[in-house]
């Protein structure tokens, strides 16, 4: 496993703070866990797709949540194995918890499951003060000097 040491930012980036601390935590829940997979797919120029792969879940096991910047999205499998006996059981269904760091006005727009795969769409929406604005260049007439005639 490795590991980044961030302090050398420390030192020369004041208010960054936040940012190191979300890498740092992408790289240990990276490590924590493969499963569910998923996939992050950019489907224009300010929205985004999750597609998670939650085979065998009904959408009343699953919870999709969003909380200051950070999507989590959990699976909880009700138990239902005692009137099952399995030969071979290689389909998993244990419970999970996967958490998505979002960039600020970033909103989840939507949200199906279709085929065992949970797709969460996501849309960047700047609010009007941080979007491009045009400003209009006026022109006046320019002042007389003194002793000039208008023309």
């Amino acid at each position: 496993m490795r590991t980044i040491d961030l302090s050398p930012l420390y030192r020369s980036l004041v208010g960054f703070d936040r940012l190191a601390a979300q890498l740092d935590a992408a790289a240990n829940n990276e490590a924590a866990s493969g499963y569910p997979p998923y996939n992050i797919e950019r489907t224009d120029e300010n929205a985004y797709r999750i597609e998670i792969a939650v085979a065998g879940f009904k959408p009343e096991e699953l919870a999709i949540e969003v909380k200051e910047n950070l999507l989590t999205v959990t699976g909880r499998k009700t138990a239902n194995d005692e009137a099952k006996r399995y030969l071979h059981r290689g389909l998993a269904e244990r419970n999970f918890e996967r958490k998505f760091q979002l960039a600020d006005y970033v909103i989840v727009t939507d949200a199906a499951l279709a085929d065992g795969l949970l797709s969460i769409a996501l849309k960047r929406e700047l609010p009007e003060a941080l979007k491009t604005r045009t400003i209009e260049i006026k022109t006046t007439p320019a002042p007389l000097i003194e002793g000039e005639k208008a023309a």
